[in-house]
């Protein structure tokens, strides 16, 4: 498959969001409105669908866990332990600049890609290994920093309350206990979530407005290299040569980890006022070059 059939009409929607919020065709209220319905409202609902549909078999996956998460906290750690060692950085700074190397922009960008090359059916095991995500990786970060007081569990709370993670649970659960809905209701919902990955990417393309890459480019490009290059690499090898998944269960968590860097990692280091430019920066930059390293990944994943 031509990568450029798959990335193109991503590249589309966000582009449109760019140049929209640029020359100002719609104002910040009209976007924090949209952003609200399409985070708030259409992605939920597009993730309890796809949860409530699937097949929990094949999506409860140890496996295809541990495919993502040991090689997302071995690559942690390792940058972590080199931003402090040769960067002489401190514990907090080594923590967010880890995180920014390690948090992935899965749900604007990974799932539409996932779904397009894969198929539907395929989310599902994206949903149930992005439950955990921010989770992991905020504790991590927040555990590291010398700011952890009172703001850990500051930041847990509405992570668990998190419409993401209440939707794809609940989805898990009414599917496991095989809980019917009324197919009319079901039809009603289908509607409902059919905005939810365009107006994501229409969002993703507004909202990068709001960054630059001037301040801190230099940081922001081995934060990119690091996400890009480094962190799906060796989630391809663990899942490859370590766990033996089947072959599009690698392009699954391989295509997660080469998604772009997602903008809760900059809210992070806003939230702990550490390094937010080098993370700014770093949301930018990746989701511009990922154009070219996704493109790579997907002629080496996808036949």
């Amino acid at each position: 498959m031509n990568p450029i059939d798959i990335l193109f009409p991503l590249i589309f929607v966000v582009t449109a969001g760019f140049i929209c919020a640029k020359v100002k065709f719609l104002s910040s209220v009209h976007f924090e409105g949209l952003r609200t319905f399409i985070f708030n409202l259409a992605i939920p609902i597009f993730l309890f669908l796809s949860m409530y549909k699937a097949d929990l078999q094949q999506a409860l996956s140890l496996n295809l866990l541990l495919s993502f998460y040991l090689p997302v906290v071995l690559v942690y750690s390792a940058v972590c332990i080199a931003f402090k060692m040769l960067g002489k950085m401190s514990a907090a700074e080594s923590a967010v600049l880890a995180l920014s190397g390690c948090y992935s922009n899965t749900v604007l960008v990974g799932l539409p890609i996932i779904i397009m090359t894969l198929g539907e059916h395929y989310g599902a095991l994206v949903f149930m290994v992005i439950t955990f995500h921010s989770a992991l990786l905020f504790t991590l970060t927040f555990a590291l920093s010398s700011n952890v007081k009172g703001s850990l569990g500051e930041l847990l709370k509405p992570l668990l309350l998190n419409p993401v993670v209440l939707s794809i649970s609940l989805g898990i659960v009414t599917n496991a206990m095989s809980f019917p809905l009324p197919t009319t209701f079901i039809n009603g919902l289908d509607l409902l979530s059919e905005p939810a990955v365009a107006g994501a990417l229409f969002v993703l393309g507004a909202s990068l407005n709001q960054y630059s890459v001037k301040e801190a480019w230099k940081g922001a490009l081995i934060i990119s290299v690091i996400k890009l290059g480094l962190l799906p690499a060796a989630v391809f090898s663990f899942a490859t040569w370590v766990l033996n998944l089947p072959t599009a269960h690698v392009a699954v968590v391989t295509l997660m980890a080469a998604s772009p860097l997602g903008v809760n990692a900059y809210l992070v280091a806003r939230q702990l006022n550490i390094k937010q430019d080098v993370a700014a920066s770093s949301v930018v930059l990746s989701t511009l070059l990922s154009v070219f390293t996704l493109s790579i990944w997907l002629l080496t994943l996808v036949p």
